[in-house]
């Protein structure tokens, strides 16, 4: 069975982006040292216009074939005019609202997000799931996560957008690995605990 990873970029203290979900202020930490990193490590993960702009659009997915991503998120690349933010991963927006997909690479799932992210858990593949993005996708799939990887920036933003938009519960996951970096950035990587 393939992982569903949480693949996301926060704040020292937790917080994905501004309450709007802007996120803006992380960027500056994306040195080429960090971004070696990325394209290295995580290239699909970078979207396809990005991976075009810095040429390294020729990368194959290391990690992932698949993205599910929050109608939220997908909204951003909707407003640059971008239907098909990784058209290198096979790509499933989780939206109650958004209706027809406006691209044929994009498949809209409006209802039971659970089953449909088992369906493709329980998928013949050797690569995994990536989950990008946002905070009330992550609250739903909360129990179906099995590794987080957590890009950590050295800001405080005091609130904002928290990782999870979830009910109280605990669920413990084990480090696996840290890594740090010359800005203060830190990447920590995460698998839940069975």
């Amino acid at each position: 069975m393939r992982k569903l990873t949480y693949y996301i970029a926060c704040s020292i203290d937790g917080f994905i982006g501004d309450p709007k979900g802007d996120a803006t202020a992380m960027y500056a930490f994306v040195d080429e040292e960090f971004f070696g990193f990325l394209a290295a490590e995580y290239p699909e993960t970078i979207p396809t216009p990005g991976r075009r702009q810095m040429k390294i659009d020729d990368l194959p997915n290391k990690r992932f074939d698949t993205v599910v991503q929050g109608r939220a998120s997908y909204e951003l690349a909707l407003m640059e005019g971008i239907t098909s933010p990784y058209a290198h991963l096979r790509e499933y927006v989780a939206s109650r609202t958004l209706g027809e997909s406006p691209d044929p690479n994009v498949e809209i799932i409006a209802d039971d997000l659970v089953g449909r992210v088992r369906a493709l858990k329980a998928e013949d593949s050797e690569l995994d799931i990536y989950l990008c993005g946002g905070a009330d996708l992550a609250g739903q799939l909360v129990d179906e996560i099995d590794e987080l990887i957590i890009k950590t920036y050295p800001i405080v933003q005091g609130s904002g957008m928290p990782m999870f938009a979830s009910g109280f519960s605990i669920t413990e996951f084990t480090l696996e690995s840290t890594r740090t970096f010359g800005n203060g950035a830190l990447v920590r990587n995460y698998s839940r605990k069975r």
